[in-house]
């Protein structure tokens, strides 16, 4: 039997949009979380977008972000004010909006949990749903309790897609830096 005639597995329908949104994210250039996102209407793609500053804007790994820049000075989930990062989720919104491509009714595929900004805008477009791959929640106890409800205003939910990250230590800022921090691997 060659290689040709060898059965394989074919992905279903979440694995295969989860696939592409971690392709899309490959061309993040945020020194945080790496994202890629996908908007889906009908079973078909209708936009995708990653993290990452303005167009003709220097990017956050050439020093573009005031944010990204220093970190150490931002804790998680916060100076949101001053990061200039369009996130994966605003660029399918934007890249939709900005092609005439209705948006109401689709479901996004992201490689993280959007954050709570992304997920009002989301609602506000009417996305009904929202697949995700690697978790996220703001560590303020109660904007966590706002953001919990927030989510459950999605028609049809907000839910983790189990699957294989093969980058997922670049892509995810607090496995990354756990790593230098300990000095190696998870």
């Amino acid at each position: 039997m060659t290689s040709i005639d060898t059965p394989r597995r074919r992905p279903d329908r979440p694995e295969y949009y989860m696939s592409i949104a971690m392709a899309v994210r490959a061309r993040a250039n945020c020194i945080g979380n790496r994202v890629g996102a996908i908007l889906v209407l009908g079973d078909r793609i209708i936009a995708t977008g990653y993290n990452g500053t303005p167009s003709n804007m220097p990017n956050c790994d050439e020093g573009g972000c005031e944010r990204c820049a220093n970190r150490d000075r931002y804790a998680s989930s916060a100076g949101y004010d001053v990061c200039i990062c369009v996130h994966a989720e605003q660029n399918t919104l934007i890249s939709s909006a900005r092609f005439g491509i209705a948006v109401a009714g689709a479901d996004l595929y992201t490689t993280m949990q959007p954050c709570f900004g992304c997920a009002k805008e989301l609602l506000q477009a009417q996305v009904r749903g929202v697949r995700y791959l690697h978790p996220w929640e703001p560590s303020d106890p109660e904007l966590l309790r706002q953001y919990r409800v927030l989510l459950t205003r999605f028609p049809e939910g907000v839910k983790r897609i189990s699957m294989p990250d093969p980058d997922e230590e670049w892509a995810v800022s607090r496995l990354r830096e756990a790593t230098l921090d300990t000095g190696h691997e998870l």
